[in-house]
């Protein structure tokens, strides 16, 4: 899903069919988008200070209290619809001090709670935000991973040192081509570096270690700046796959990265992150009956 600088017109790419669509959404107006799961939009209307939820696919529209978003991401865990939904924030308010938001939906406002970090970590911007098996994960700028547990109410950063990079990867800001997704339980991690290959690391929860991984088998991973998606149910040359928000030739091909042939697609390009807005696009998890959508566009 593509932003558009002004008005109304919002594009919406397949991959599968390699097709953009067009839809007129002035309920977002004034809007920025912060996080997907399950077909809805969580979008910030700084002007106000108003967080609220969408579905572009039903128009449904979901308001939440009044919160001031600075710097800090903000996730949550599942479609606001079901009573399970958590929706979550950290930034850190000192050296070793986080301050955790929650809200769930039917809320009159959000909890804000101090937590002592035992381990340094940095909230901004760049940090990743996942939610799997019922703890929120976050991935700090340095590459430090926060776990907080909405039920037990407790913030953990864990003894996990960051996986390896290249020498240069902070030095030029190759920090902002880093994505998390999260695919039945496994915590993934993907590192791009311009024209070198991206690395992809799994969480070995056991020995507390980020192991490289060198296929995804039948897995495709959907990375996009604010939220990043996998799936199972394609097929062909669309799996082992790592599709990134960025389309070339006039809307017709996305940018991917194949780990089965080591090499990008299409021919002679690759994922940069310096020349592409993190707010411009997300990628978003459809619906099954997609028929009401199609006939807007």
């Amino acid at each position: 899903m593509y932003f558009p600088k002004r008005g109304h017109l919002y594009e919406f790419y397949d991959p599968s069919r390699r097709e953009a669509y067009s839809l007129e959404l002035p309920e977002l107006q004034g809007s920025r988008i912060c996080y997907t799961k399950d077909s809805w939009l969580l979008l910030y209307r700084p002007r106000i200070h108003c967080m609220f939820f969408f579905n572009p696919f039903t128009r449904e529209e979901l308001k939440l209290p009044r919160f001031e978003l600075t710097y800090q991401m903000v996730a949550f865990s599942c479609a606001p619809t079901s009573p399970d939904c958590v929706v979550f924030t950290v930034k850190h308010s000192g050296p070793t001090v986080v301050a955790i938001s929650t809200y769930q939906p039917g809320a009159s406002e959000w909890t804000t709670v101090n937590y002592q970090n035992r381990l340094p970590f940095v909230s901004s911007t760049w940090n990743k935000l996942v939610f799997s098996n019922g703890v929120f994960y976050c991935l700090s700028i340095t590459g430090w991973l926060g776990v907080f547990d909405p039920k037990e109410h407790t913030w953990n950063v864990l003894v996990v040192p960051p996986p390896k990079c290249p020498n240069n990867f902070f030095a030029k800001n190759q920090w902002k081509g880093k994505f998390m997704a999260e695919h039945k339980g496994e915590i993934l991690v993907i590192y791009t570096y311009c024209s070198q290959n991206p690395n992809v690391f799994k969480l070995d929860h056991r020995n507390m270690v980020w192991e490289e991984v060198k296929t995804l088998e039948e897995v495709t991973l959907f990375a996009s700046f604010l939220t990043s998606h996998s799936r199972t149910d394609l097929s062909g040359i669309m799996t082992n796959s790592i599709y990134f928000s960025k389309v070339r030739f006039y809307g017709k091909q996305c940018i991917s990265y194949s780990l089965r042939s080591r090499r990008y697609y299409p021919c002679k390009q690759c994922y940069d992150c310096g020349d592409q807005a993190p707010f411009e696009s997300i990628w978003i998890e459809p619906p099954k009956d997609l028929a009401p959508f199609f006939a807007e566009c």
